[in-house]
């Protein structure tokens, strides 16, 4: 039963990250995300090409898939509940990110998973997410790199959970430290291209200046037939 229970996370936490959220906005908004900036289809690539409004709520939408990808099936209306929910939310987290990540919706074209990241943490391990978003929030205002901030955030989950877990018990208190290190890596990899360009002073800042908004080339507009 509890094997069930686990693919049956797996699949919905997959099929949930894969929502693209970023494309089907940009699209809506006319462009093709996929041709614009770095082609990440992710919020900061919506907020910089396409507009202020879309970009944040493809943000909120990329949280929110991976938040409740952590907690479904714990929903009342299910005949059964889960045996151990606390560890199908950890499995229902990582399927979402790497949803997001390879998005079966989108050829497998997906972005690099940290708003998903963040509203999945905030169902499993909220400590951690508190702790990496005060993170991303020091790195990316005084520093202004969306890339470098999502970096630290990911370096700092696996050493916030891991002394947050020397104070618990039992002999599964570091599975939650394994699964923080697997996301850590996972956003490091997919932030691999960023951290060569943050290296060589070639990464773009961001700024929130109208002036400095980023206008799509034309190739990359999408017109209605």
């Amino acid at each position: 039963m509890f094997q069930l229970e686990v693919i049956a996370v797996l699949l919905v936490g997959y099929l949930l990250g894969s929502i693209p959220f970023a494309v089907i906005l940009a699209k809506r908004g006319g462009v093709d995300v996929y041709a614009v900036g770095s082609g990440n289809p992710g919020a900061t690539n919506v907020l910089r090409y396409v507009g202020k409004g879309l970009g944040r709520i493809v943000f909120a939408l990329d949280f929110l898939k991976g938040l409740i990808a952590t907690w479904w099936f714990q929903m009342e209306f299910l005949v059964a509940s889960p045996e151990d929910p606390e560890f199908l939310g950890l499995w229902g987290m990582v399927a979402a990110v790497i949803g997001h990540s390879f998005p079966v919706f989108a050829r497998f074209r997906g972005g690099k998973g940290v708003a998903t990241t963040m509203g999945a943490l905030l169902g499993v391990m909220p400590t951690a997410m508190a702790v990496g978003l005060l993170v991303w929030v020091g790195l990316f205002f005084s520093l202004r790199y969306v890339s470098l901030a999502s970096i630290a955030f990911g370096i700092s989950l696996p050493i916030t959970v891991f002394f947050g877990e020397l104070l618990s018990e039992g002999e599964g208190r570091y599975v939650k430290v394994a699964f923080a290190a697997i996301l850590g890596v996972w956003i490091l990899i997919r932030h691999q291209s960023n951290l060569t360009r943050l290296l060589a002073g070639e990464e773009d800042k961001f700024s929130s200046s109208s002036k400095n908004s980023r206008k799509p080339p034309p190739s990359s507009v999408i017109r209605s037939p």
